[in-house]
């Protein structure tokens, strides 16, 4: 069993708070209260917020309030994203972190509505005074934040597009990480960027190499995504394993061969660790991240 790093515990823990805070805040009718506590509180690995923690820690150990908001929420865009694409007419999945998926719970309708206003939430989140008493936050820190967020959830949604276009497709590596960089590894690379962001000046040459840092960890993440599909059973996995397959959706093992694709994932790793060493700052805490996402189980 590979051991999450500290960093990563560190901010599972935080972020639950805040997520638990984050929902008492919104006054959200039944079922549709319900429906969100379901999506967002039952389980989750937490990785984006973490790498969110994490980031914004290249110049000190304190998380600022800018940091926790923006951790809840690329978790709420993250968790609205998992929850549309369980739907019927999407992957259909009645199976997630262990837990009936959302629109088996509560119902197709309630379920599409809860992940329209996470969404919504989560842009309300980084211009609010949640987690602060005084002041409202920077507004230009909150704009640029939002900036990204909204991008990232953009290509988020275009990538989920791509993905299932190339179900039942015979697509070559290039067309296949197109999908990827967008559906999973922009979110991913966007937490990066909203935690440097709080920390690093908008100018500050750093950011070149997250972004990179950020893209490489994306396609890698995914690639392992893949991987754990065959490899994992339903119990570890808290989702439907080989799905990808009933499915015939495109997957690196499914193009490459699962050995070539454990290479593959391995390379990304390495790419992504070299563009972190180019940033300035303490790194540690996105380099333990970043380890354990390689050799997760789930």
């Amino acid at each position: 069993m590979i051991l999450a790093p500290q960093a990563l515990l560190s901010a599972q823990q935080q972020i639950q708070r805040d997520l638990h805070s984050c929902l008492d805040y919104f006054d959200l009718p039944h079922p549709l209260k319900d429906a969100v506590h379901h999506a967002v509180m039952l389980g989750g690995k937490r990785v984006r917020p973490a790498l969110v923690y994490a980031s914004a820690q290249l110049n000190g150990d304190v998380i600022s309030a800018a940091a926790r908001r923006a951790a809840v929420a690329v978790e709420l865009i993250h968790c609205y994203s998992l929850t549309h694409d369980d739907l019927p007419c999407m992957d259909n999945d009645e199976l997630r972190r262990g837990q009936p998926t959302c629109h088996v719970a509560y119902g197709e309708a309630t379920a599409l509505l809860a992940g329209d206003i996470l969404q919504s939430m989560a842009f309300e989140v980084l211009g609010s005074r949640m987690f602060e008493t005084a002041d409202l936050p920077d507004p230009a820190i909150a704009l640029r934040q939002m900036q990204l967020l909204a991008t990232a959830s953009s290509k988020m949604v275009c990538g989920q597009v791509l993905d299932l276009q190339a179900e039942g497709q015979s697509i070559d590596q290039s067309h296949l990480e197109n999908i990827h960089r967008n559906k999973t590894g922009a979110l991913i690379q966007a937490a990066i960027m909203l935690g440097a962001t709080t920390v690093l000046p908008v100018a500050h040459p750093s950011f070149t190499h997250l972004r990179v840092f950020g893209q490489s960890l994306g396609l890698a993440f995914q690639v392992q995504d893949d991987i754990l599909d065959i490899t994992a059973d339903t119990e570890i996995l808290g989702k439907t394993a080989g799905k990808d397959i009933q499915v015939q959706k495109s997957t690196y093992p499914a193009l490459l061969g699962l050995e070539a694709a454990q290479v593959y994932a391995q390379q990304l790793h390495d790419q992504a660790l070299e563009a972190l060493q180019q940033v300035k700052g303490n790194t540690q805490p996105l380099q333990d991240v970043t380890q354990f996402l390689l050799h997760r189980q789930s």
